[in-house]
């Protein structure tokens, strides 16, 4: 990409009015996109993505300036004009690169770019057909195929040098089915850090067939009614509500500035001692995983929450230097735009014991959310709401029957508090996180879990003390 005499001219410039830190991040991205509507294609569209990235710190202030030129003459002049910004005496440095060798988290078999697109239209094909079939119900159905190849290379005046690749794809549907004039919604979306031998260890059929499942439940679904009540959350994407409520509070860009819940409470009881919580950005082929966060610093498993007490935050490097803690390889960004901060990979609540058939027998009036959907946090206050894409009525430690128009509405560190059960049945879903740093893939997951009161908002009438109070 870029040759070390080129790195070596460029981060001495970045130097050349002070600061004590500068780095180059170079990227080169192809991605692609299929969108299927209605069983014909409506969009195909593939693009390259090229640009070099410059930071310079100094103690605990950040410049950053990129541009897609990446001849020397103009990186040099991007430098120095990012170096501008500073004023104080310039950094002399003796750079020796050592390249630094990886651990490869996501080994590739089929090369995306290189597997012809009508394999890939197929795909589509297939899981369009299994939801579009699923039922008469199902009026709509898009499905979307997406690819990335991401090349990168980072430098800086530590000395590191180290290059590495990011592969992933995803496929997507979303079913719409339409009833008494209403049009209720289902989607599923599963990925990976993988080639295109992803699609050989999932049933692409079943993809279809799920989002449209959730589409026609939702359709008949009664609405929801609302109060405060216990919320069983079920596993996968249920894991959401922890990566907003609870996550983004953990990242040093919050904790460093004093602006998280958490901050200064480490080795703290924060959370039910049944509750563990972790991000681990190694897990062999995940959607979140890499082999280097985009600092270069090797991704780990950082155990943020151990039964109950606080144990870790998220930390880049920027904001390891306010906080006086080193970096636990979760600097993330979306390309060459944007300068890096700490952001999650794949978080998740760990195992616990209990069975899902178990929570919801000692459950004797609630609600089963068994899939979440968007939603919001404070990371300030922790204070939170998301709408449930597929939920059920229990009542007398039964699954009564469907409902629609949920939304719990909490606060993330009381929820922690109020987490009573977890489930044996941990599962990770895929995501796009959206931050300061722009949107980059994360997985979210957790086992079932129940907490033991949430606020509820529903469309039909209030459930008050475990007791239905419907109104018409």
């Amino acid at each position: 990409m870029l040759n070390k005499t080129t790195i070596e001219n460029v981060l001495n410039a970045a130097l050349s009015n002070g600061g004590d830190f500068a780095e180059i991040f170079v990227e080169d991205k192809k991605n692609g996109n299929i969108k299927l509507i209605g069983g014909l294609i409506e969009n195909n569209n593939s693009g390259r993505d090229f640009g070099v990235g410059i930071r310079i710190l100094d103690k605990f202030n950040c410049i950053y300036a990129y541009t897609n030129d990446s001849s020397q003459e103009n990186l040099i002049k991007v430098a120095k004009k990012a170096a501008a910004a500073l004023n104080s005496k310039k950094t002399d440095i003796k750079l020796y690169f050592i390249k630094a060798h990886i651990n490869n988290n996501n080994p590739i078999e089929k090369i995306l770019s290189s597997t012809p697109k009508f394999q890939k239209v197929e795909l589509l094909k297939r899981v369009y057909q299994a939801a579009n079939n699923y039922d008469s119900i199902i009026s709509q159905v898009t499905a979307t195929y997406y690819e990335e190849e991401q090349n990168i290379l980072i430098a800086n005046t530590e000395g590191l040098l180290v290059t590495d690749n990011r592969t992933r794809t995803r496929l997507s549907v979303n079913s719409v089915a339409s009833k008494d004039g209403q049009m209720q919604r289902g989607y599923y979306a599963p990925g990976a850090s993988m080639g295109f031998e992803f699609y050989n260890t999932v049933n692409v059929e079943e993809i279809g067939r799920e989002a449209s499942r959730i589409a026609k439940n939702n359709a008949f679904a009664e609405n929801c009614p609302s109060g405060t009540m216990p919320v069983i959350i079920d596993n996968g994407f249920g894991g959401v509500l922890f990566h907003e409520a609870c996550g983004h509070g953990l990242e040093a860009s919050f904790v460093s500035k004093g602006t998280s819940l958490f901050t200064d409470k480490l080795g703290q009881l924060i959370a039910s001692p049944l509750v563990t919580a972790i991000d681990d950005g190694t897990i062999q082929n995940a959607w979140g995983t890499t082999n280097i966060d985009d600092e270069g610093t090797r991704t780990q498993k950082n155990v943020l929450i151990e039964n109950g007490v606080l144990k870790s935050y998220l930390i880049d490097k920027l904001n390891g230097r306010r906080m006086g803690r080193i970096s636990t390889g979760s600097a993330r960004r979306q390309s060459y735009k944007y300068a890096p901060t700490s952001r999650m990979n794949n978080t998740f609540i760990d195992s616990g014991d209990s069975k899902l058939e178990e929570i919801i027998s000692n459950t004797e009036n609630g609600l089963y959310a068994k899939k979440l959907g968007g939603g919001s946090v404070n990371p300030a206050t922790g204070d939170f709401n998301f709408a449930v894409l597929e939920g059920y009525i229990v009542e007398n430690g039964k699954i009564l029957k469907p409902v629609r128009g949920a939304t719990i509405v909490g606060n993330g560190a009381k929820v922690l508090e109020l987490i009573d059960m977890v489930g044996n049945n941990l599962n990770l879903d895929q995501g796009m996180c959206g931050s300061s740093s722009g949107s980059v893939p994360v997985n979210v997951g957790q086992p079932t879990i129940r907490v033991k009161a949430l606020t509820v908002g529903g469309r039909d009438g209030v459930i008050s003390n475990g007791i239905h109070a419907y109104s018409r």
